[in-house]
């Protein structure tokens, strides 16, 4: 215990020292994704829209558009042995047999949420983080390779059964940026350009049949996760020597199935879900910049951050699970949202929203229904039942102990002031006094770091106040 209060007070170091610097970050960052959405949203739109509607001005415009992407990572797929099948078969039933597989990753491809690039001859291609960026996109990526891997040689061993020749495979995965040009007006497809497309080809000619062979980029991003192993090195222009990795499992703590390695199972889930919490973080903070009305001088986007990094940190402090870190997390995301509709009642408001976009971030009915149990709890007066309730609780009204109490009070006052729902800033501070006074922290961590603020705030308040006037 002793160990986790010390560590608690090292980070909430760090993260007073850092705040300010990433607001701003965050801020600009926010900023300029939403141009870059904006921008990619017309695109879409403009190649949806027939040209005989197309204002003038518009119609001259390519009918091509090329996007840039940061981090994706490509799968090259090259199914072996289509010749000598062939020969030994009727062409019409190799290809409608290719077509079948053909079909099968496609709807593996759909279920990881990856964008099919294209199909040549027996070579098949598709790429995670296009068009839609993501954090997720190397284990995305690789689990569809388990996953065709795994079809591939279950049918394998049924046509060997029926002492027929059946298809190898040569599959290469390699993460990096892409340029991706749009095509098409009715049925948008990308074409992939770059140094990440050609290695990703590299890694699928130099492995072994069978096999799923990864750069050295993909493997750092999914080695948590998977059982990988070495497989030598390759030259790369440009960049001298990359190594490779053959991919063999997911590793048996986070497996399903623990003998074969191809299912992810619960604890597996969860880790997924934290590392996408930084790409649904980003959306609803987004959201909320755009969203909020102009009088939220208390519950902005920063006030969302504040709680999220608070909930995390009170979270770690109390000794929670990885999954209660991340409903707790996501709840304080949420907990906010309602007042893109209206101020009474945002608590309501903002479990309607988690309900409406956590199941596209894949949290389960039971995960969404505990998060909002614990967005409700945060409605005044606080009255928390578990102890992520208190937790969050906690993280909301952790300013009352904060050195900055005066000024970020006042932001609130404003606000209510802006909605005609309180009189004067005397009332105001004579409210808080009342409040403070009444208030207690529920969790022992943040006891631990606010409460003796949180006395020396009342002594503050009073101050100010004029006692005298009604």
């Amino acid at each position: 215990m002793e160990d986790n209060k010390e560590l608690v007070f090292r980070i909430q170091k760090l993260i007073n020292e850092n705040k300010e610097l990433n607001s701003q970050i965050k801020e600009q960052k926010i900023k300029n994704e939403k141009l870059e959405d904006d921008n990619r949203n017309y695109k879409h739109l403009i190649a949806k829209i027939p040209e005989d509607v197309l204002p003038k001005g518009l119609k001259s415009a390519p009918k091509s558009k090329t996007l840039r992407f940061k981090m994706a990572t490509v799968l090259y797929l090259d199914i072996q042995g289509f010749k000598k099948i062939s020969e030994s078969m009727k062409s019409e039933q190799v290809i409608d047999e290719l077509d079948q597989i053909i079909f099968h990753f496609n709807e593996i491809v759909e279920k990881y949420k990856i964008q099919k690039i294209k199909t040549i001859g027996d070579a098949y291609m598709c790429a995670g983080g296009v068009p839609v960026k993501n954090i997720t996109n190397p284990i995305d990526v690789v689990l569809a390779a388990l996953e065709m891997e795994d079809y591939l040689g279950q049918l394998k061993e049924e046509y060997e059964e029926k002492g027929r020749k059946f298809w190898d495979l040569r599959l290469g995965i390699h993460t990096g940026a892409v340029t991706a040009t749009m095509q098409g007006r009715k049925k948008i497809s990308y074409d992939l350009k770059g140094d990440t497309v050609n290695i990703a080809t590299r890694m699928a000619a130099a492995s072994d049949v069978g096999m799923i062979n990864m750069s050295i980029m993909t493997y750092e991003m999914v080695k948590p996760y998977f059982d990988c192993e070495y497989y030598g090195k390759i030259p790369v222009k440009y960049q001298g020597d990359m190594e490779m990795y053959f991919l063999k499992r997911i590793k048996k703590k986070y497996s399903e199935d623990r003998k074969t390695g191809t299912k992810p199972n619960e604890i597996f889930r969860v880790k997924y879900l934290i590392r996408q919490f930084t790409d649904l973080q980003e959306m609803i903070l987004d959201k909320l910049e755009r969203e909020l009305p102009e009088y939220l001088f208390y519950h902005n986007y920063k006030h969302t951050i504040d709680v999220v990094n608070q909930a995390e940190l009170i979270g770690y402090g109390e000794g929670v699970d990885d999954e209660q870190i991340l409903l707790l997390m996501t709840a304080a995301l949420f907990h906010d949202a309602g007042h893109t509709v209206g101020y009474d009642n945002h608590e309501y408001f903002g479990t309607e929203i988690a309900r409406e976009w956590l199941p596209r971030f894949k949290y389960s009915e039971k995960q969404v229904d505990e998060i909002c149990d614990i967005i409700m709890a945060t409605q005044l007066p606080p009255t928390p039942k578990t102890l992520l309730q208190k937790i969050i609780c906690d993280s909301d009204l952790d300013y009352l102990g904060r050195s900055d109490f005066i000024p970020v009070s006042n932001t609130l006052y404003e606000e209510l002031k802006a909605q005609k729902k309180m009189p004067s800033l005397n009332a105001w501070n004579k409210i808080q006094v009342k409040f403070l006074s009444v208030h207690h922290f529920f969790t022992n961590t943040a006891n631990s770091l606010r409460e003796v603020n949180k006395q020396a705030q009342i002594e503050r308040i009073k101050e100010l106040v004029d006692w005298d006037e009604d």
